[in-house]
This record gives structure tokens, sequence and C-alpha cells, in this order.
């Protein structure tokens, strides 16, 4: 079915390279330039930036990863940019982890705990992005060595164009 269009595992990469993505998904060009466009004097909160996508612009403070928990999502993709800061983000396929909490419909978000076998784990710093498909469980705002100030866009892009 056209629900299930987007088999792709998550994607990671530098923003300069990001129009080398834009065929993946009718709004993936719309949304890298609206990221490689960003003001930083705009104020954190959820931005409507056309195409049915929203930049959720955030700032904290990276966590240890026993603070944080594994996520999925159905409805939306999220493209994960950061603007300033560094931060590990854990990958895996969400068969391969225990769900916690079920699915949520209205939040578009299942969490899950860790699972049996090791899982890799992205880096960004500023400037990188990464894309995570509904099959794709990510852990994000891990410190990477210590915690560091990060600000940090998460676009939600509709799964189905």
């Amino acid at each position: 079915s056209s629900a299930n269009a987007v088999h792709f595992s998550m994607i990671c990469d530098h923003i300069a390279n990001a129009p080398q993505y834009a065929s993946l998904h009718p709004a993936f060009a719309h949304c890298f330039r609206w990221l490689a466009a960003f003001d930083g004097a705009t104020p954190d909160g959820n931005h409507d930036i056309g195409m049915g996508c929203e930049a959720r612009v955030m700032s904290y403070v990276t966590e240890p990863a026993e603070q944080r928990k594994w996520e999925s999502h159905r409805r939306y993709l999220d493209i994960q940019y950061l603007v300033s800061g560094l931060e590990c983000i854990p990958v895996a396929p969400i068969d391969a982890l225990p769900v916690v909490t079920p699915y949520n419909d209205e939040q578009d978000v299942s969490f899950y705990a860790d699972g049996p076998a090791p899982t890799p784990s992205l880096v960004l710093g500023a400037g990188m992005f990464a894309i995570f498909f509904p099959q794709d469980a990510h852990r994000p705002n891990i410190a990477v060595t210590a915690p560091v100030a990060t600000r940090k866009i998460v676009v939600k892009v509709p799964v189905t164009a």
C-alpha cells in the first residue's frame, strides 16, 4: 500500500550533501532548503514550514544514555538537524527492541527498551542531519563524552505526501 511506500533505512550526512536525498520524498527538497536557510535568531518552538511539515526548534543539554528512551514514529519521518553542539543517537530496527510504551496515535510515538544486541550510534555535530523512517528506532539527545548545550531542529515530515 502507499502508506508503506517508504522503505529506506536511516540516513546520516552533512546538510551540504542534502540535495542528493531530495528524490526520496516529495517534501525533502523543501525541508532541506528551509534548514539550509535557517536563521539562528529563530526562537525555539514549533514552526509550520509548509507541505504538511513542522520544524521543532529546540535547545537542551545532552544527557547520559540511561536518561533517554528509544522511540519511533509511524505517521511522520524525522529529519533531525544539529544547528550547534554535539549529540549521540543510537539507532536500531524497531523489531530488535522490546516495546515499553505501545504506539500512541495522538503523539505518533512508541517507546522501547534496550534489546539484546548492541546497536550502532550516530554522532551528529553542527551541520549534520539524520533521517529516521518508521522502522528506525532512535534514542536522541545523548551526550557523546560530556553533556553539552545543543540546538537542534526536528522536522516532522508526513510519511505519505
